[in-house]
């Protein structure tokens, strides 16, 4: 999924939300508290649900201040919680719309107060543009490294991601679907909703 940078969310009366998936896969416990084994995919599900609700203060708040975003396709790393605003909720940047939000995690793992957990993940957003109105898919792996607090409060240290070329259409009613590369698509030279473009374009610039 092209999580990874998005243009900002603007504020909207209601959003229609489909097919919100959220399934957790292989975890391994070994040098985890069994508090945490639980705790730390919750943090990507209110990362997740935050999206999908327009809520800038709750996905901030899945992020340690110090957080490192490593985007797709060789954009050059976010570092601090200034730039990941910057890189998310770039004033000038198009309204833009989650309107689906599916991850699958894959696998947990860690020891003490470092862990990590992948897995994949699909999104399907809107684009309001001047008159018109664009929407777009796409789907792709993650890796998150989480640290653990003092307090006991996992946070989301390091997001990676990688994602294939944005699709056309929203596909709303669909279960998660990864993208099988022998089917066509119309390809949309932007960089997907969590990376933000650089005016009112499709791309970066």
């Amino acid at each position: 999924m092209r999580t990874l940078a998005c243009r900002p969310l603007a504020t909207v009366a209601a959003l229609s939300l489909a097919a919100v998936v959220y399934a957790v896969g292989t975890v391994k416990t070994e040098g985890l508290r069994s508090t945490d084994v639980s705790a730390i995919p919750a943090v990507l599900e209110r990362y997740r649900t935050s999206w999908l609700a327009n809520d800038a203060e709750g996905i901030r708040g899945t992020f340690t201040p110090d957080a490192v975003l490593m985007p797709h396709h060789g954009v050059a790393p976010v570092v601090g919680m200034a730039a990941i605003n910057q890189f998310w909720w770039p004033a000038n940047a198009s309204k833009t719309t989650i309107v689906k939000f599916v991850q699958t995690v894959d696998e947990v793992d860690g020891s003490g107060s470092l862990a990590y957990l992948r897995g994949r993940s699909e999104v399907a957003w809107k684009v309001a543009e001047q008159s018109k109105l664009h929407s777009w898919h796409n789907s792709g792996n993650f890796v998150a490294i989480l640290k653990k607090r003092a307090d006991g409060k996992w946070l989301i240290s390091h997001l990676i991601w990688d994602d294939v070329p944005n699709q056309s259409g929203l596909l709303l009613n669909s279960e998660p679907k990864w993208l099988d590369p022998s089917v066509p698509y119309e390809i949309d030279s932007g960089s997907g909703p969590f990376v933000p473009l650089r005016d009112n374009s499709p791309g970066p610039k």
